[in-house]
């Protein structure tokens, strides 16, 4: 067999496993702890399309967990740095990258493309529950990130439907909202059991302190995002 750099997934996957990643074409919403590991999964699994959105720049703050945070990236912006790191992993991949937040007045020309998979892993809570509604109403299969912060136990990550989650604060939280828009069920996300840590150190009075992260669950959360999406283009998954 000829060498090449998708060799040991076309192993697994097979060469259809494989066409079907490459003609894939997959939008990440949030390129940060979570949503930049997932793409780094997604490029590193053979999928050939990937529209990156984030309105940020990288900070020094960002080094304990995002996968494009370095000394000599910080002050970068965060789309940019991710897709060069893209290229240099697969020249062969295309990536279109928006700098700039989801909001509701950009929301359709973001979702106009028709994505083969949606990955949710903003923050906003207004702009996540946004584009969950809007993914849902427009039937774009999403899977989205549920609470990674203040967590420090790797065993308790779970995906589910989000009918289905127990134990995180905003999982509960989107719930209550998309039920209020009709929705039920029909949303997969990532989510951990782990019971919420009180917060420690000198900002945590703070009235709206910033939580915590550790430099290996918001990876995990994104890592298994991508698995869940490749496992769906190829089939494996409904």
């Amino acid at each position: 067999m000829q060498e090449n750099r998708f060799q040991r997934l076309e192993l697994l996957v097979g060469t259809d496993g494989l066409e079907k990643l490459a003609n894939s074409s997959v939008a990440v919403f949030g390129i940060g702890g979570v949503g930049g590991h997932a793409v780094e999964a997604l490029v590193r699994g053979g999928v050939g399309k990937l529209t990156l959105i984030d309105p940020d720049l990288i900070c020094l703050t960002n080094i304990n967990r995002q996968v494009h945070a370095l000394e000599n990236t910080v002050g970068q912006v965060k789309v940019e740095v991710m897709s060069q790191r893209c290229h240099e992993i697969n020249p062969q991949v295309q990536v279109v990258i928006h700098h700039c937040a989801y909001r509701v007045d950009s929301s359709a020309q973001l979702l106009t493309p028709r994505y083969d998979y949606v990955l949710d892993c903003i923050d906003n809570i207004t702009d996540k529950l946004h584009l969950l509604q809007s993914c849902h109403d427009w039937g774009l299969p999403i899977i989205s990130s549920m609470g990674a912060a203040n967590k420090l136990d790797p065993t308790k990550i779970e995906v589910a439907d989000i009918s289905a989650t127990k134990k995180c604060r905003l999982a509960r939280t989107i719930r209550k909202e998309l039920r209020k828009q009709g929705i039920e069920q029909g949303i997969k996300v990532v989510y951990s059991t782990e019971e919420f840590r009180p917060l420690t150190g000198p900002d945590a009075t703070d009235r709206k302190p910033v939580l915590g992260s550790s430099s290996y669950l918001p990876p995990l959360f994104g890592l298994t995002m991508a698995g869940v999406v490749i496992q769906t283009l190829i089939g494996d998954l409904n």
